[in-house]
């Protein structure tokens, strides 16, 4: 209102209307400066670190073992065109900021016929039980079998989420995945399905992202620098094994196995120069067969296979220790192997 207004009064006796000027207003109190409001920020939520299991599981030859050495980026596990080539779950850690994944890698699923296949199929329904996410790896090459029927079978009782991963899906034509994607899609209630190639890398992003997910809010069980839980001993027996396959068929992939006698390092002198020394590492490991032709076999004419097969394992050895390697195979037949509780406990016992 202007200060100068001029307002109309009326007296409380009757009489003549006047006008008056309204009384210069009191200078008026100036309002109280307003106080700034406080904006507290928003305190950004802690990262979310994840750590939980993931079982690969599957028929025998589907690939698992390529799937661990590709997510994790090194070879941890042997890999063979052989079936049954994985007879002991090995685990393999992957460690981001986001989370640490712990990859089973698990034997083939398959109906146990000895005492070793026992035990096999007892690693794979451990791993059943105690992962967080199980992975069904299936080749998109193989037709669907009985096979596939008794895995769907023994996952019926898993109640964790259950992924399918249809591997090598960079040697089928595209129109073959969708087939399969529809038929298993019937058979099992399937958290994701994913084609994948182990071998090319398709699609593992995807499949690190979703499993990512669902594993539990829980600190790291390793440190970060461990990527298996696997002894030294028990890899050097599996490379040796690896060779063995490569160049055996029939039943020997199945009979045979090996065992780390010991390992000693020493020192040996450089010959240009004596005053030095370089490391060396001495290996002797046996190779059990069920029959002395198995035996013969492996030896070779002359020797030659047992020689050829020397010499590759101790070159990867030699590469993952970093210096000199003096490997020293003995092949011996141990009848019956496979249902010695004495002979399996030595050999699983290497891994520590």
């Amino acid at each position: 209102m202007p200060r100068t207004a001029k307002v109309k009064t009326v007296p409380e006796a009757a009489g003549p209307v006047v006008e008056e000027k309204a009384a210069k207003p009191a200078a008026a109190e100036k309002p109280a400066a307003k106080k700034k409001a406080t904006v507290r920020k928003k305190a950004e939520p802690k990262p979310v670190f994840r750590t939980g299991y993931v079982a690969l599981v599957g028929r025998p030859n589907t690939g698992k073992s390529t799937l661990l050495n590709a997510l994790l980026g090194q070879k941890v596990a042997i890999v063979s065109d052989k079936p049954q080539t994985t007879r002991i779950s090995i685990l393999g850690i992957k460690t981001t900021a986001k989370g640490q994944t712990i990859f089973v890698d698990n034997p083939g699923i398959h109906k146990p016929l000895h005492t070793l296949n026992k035990r096999m199929m007892n690693f794979v329904y451990s791993a059943l039980e105690t992962s967080d996410v199980v992975c069904l790896l299936i080749d998109a090459t193989e037709k669907f079998g009985h096979g596939d029927e008794y895995v769907l079978e023994a996952l019926r009782k898993v109640k964790t989420p259950v992924f399918l991963l249809i591997n090598k899906v960079d040697i089928v034509r595209k129109d073959k995945i969708l087939p399969i994607i529809e038929h298993y899609k019937g058979l099992f209630p399937f958290r994701e399905i994913i084609p994948i190639s182990a071998l090319k890398g398709i699609n593992l992003d995807v499949l690190e992202k979703l499993l990512e997910e669902l594993l539990p809010v829980a600190p790291k069980l390793y440190s970060d620098d461990e990527i298996s839980d696997q002894s030294e001993r028990f890899l050097f027996a599996e490379v040796i094994r690896e060779k063995i396959l490569k160049y055996v068929t029939e039943e020997l992939p199945f009979v045979t196995a090996v065992y780390i006698e010991s390992i000693e390092n020493k020192a040996q002198q450089d010959w240009k120069k004596p005053e030095e020394s370089r490391p060396m590492t001495y290996i002797r490991a046996s190779i059990f067969v069920e029959k002395d032709n198995h035996r013969k076999i492996i030896i070779g004419r002359h020797g030659s296979l047992i020689k050829q097969i020397g010499i590759e394992a101790r070159q990867e050895i030699a590469e993952y220790l970093g210096h000199k390697v003096y490997l020293d195979l003995q092949v011996r037949v141990r009848e019956g192997w496979r249902d010695s509780e004495d002979v399996l406990d030595l050999i699983e016992g290497q891994k520590g």
